[in-house]
């Protein structure tokens, strides 16, 4: 599932395929851009912002792709096969070395560099951001006490890059229900720096990894863990779809109270 730390991720392989190279081909199997050709174009820079990733060409052009729920970006050799199958390519990227291939991804924007605050202005403090600002995220946080910890987190208003996985961790190392109010949370800036310390560990590895463990099946505290017993007390772990849109929730009834 992408968070921010996999969409830092996929930034990293993006600029080492494509940065300060000239396009040889583009395709966008969007039907809104199904002309477009890039071709002769120079990629001038690739930006993680929250889940959102701006990859910058010259000309003053810039596309805008969000990954969602299941979005990716590959790297291949430009003659490879395309994974997964030609029906999930929705842009292809290619130099003469490499080819970025991005699947299933549910939004492609093509803007001027200039509007890019068009797509990511509204955005809270970027988690994994040169101008992380932990006060900041905090601030936002605390402007809606009665709204519960877990929807606050999810919120990217308030700080980029937190995703349900992320949102399941943090309660639990926090020690707190998801669904207790902002105001009943504790220290938002611990919260905060917790988000930034999560993310960071993460951002040059596949999967989110809370536990410090990387070993399959071990490497969440509650997240995808319903019905089995706490890592710490046994009690075996809740889920409940909740929030709008419905997202599942996870925690532990014991070292999480549940205020409602």
């Amino acid at each position: 599932m992408p968070e921010g730390d996999t969409v830092f991720l996929a930034a990293m392989q993006l600029r080492g395929a494509l940065d300060g190279r000239v396009l040889t081909r583009t395709d966008f199997r969007v039907p809104r851009y199904a002309t477009v050709d890039l071709r002769g174009r120079t990629v001038v820079g690739i930006e993680p912002r929250g889940k959102h990733l701006l990859t910058r060409f010259d000309g003053d052009l810039t596309l805008h792709t969000h990954f969602r729920m299941d979005g990716v970006w590959r790297v291949q050799a430009p003659d490879a096969r395309i994974p997964g199958g030609r029906d999930q390519v929705r842009v292809v990227l290619t130099n003469e070395d490499y080819s970025a291939v991005g699947l299933r991804m549910p939004v492609v924007d093509l803007l001027p560099t200039a509007h890019e605050a068009r797509v990511v202005g509204h955005l809270g403090p970027d988690l994994l951001g040169p101008d992380w600002d932990a006060d900041e995220a905090a601030r936002r946080l605390a402007a809606q006490p009665a709204r519960s910890i877990g929807e606050a987190l999810l919120d990217q208003r308030n700080l980029a890059g937190i995703g349900n996985v992320y949102r399941a961790e943090l309660c639990f190392l926090r020690g707190v229900s998801p669904f207790a109010p902002v105001a009943d949370a504790g220290d938002l800036r611990a919260w905060a720096d917790l988000a930034r310390r999560a993310l960071a560990a993460n951002r040059t590895r596949h999967g989110h990894v809370t536990t410090g463990d990387t070993r399959p099946g071990q490497q969440h505290w509650v997240y995808g863990r319903a019905g089995r017993p706490c890592r710490r007390c046994r009690t075996p772990i809740r889920r409940v779809d909740a929030g709008q849109p419905p997202r599942v929730v996870f925690w532990c009834p014991r070292c999480q109270p549940d205020p409602r």
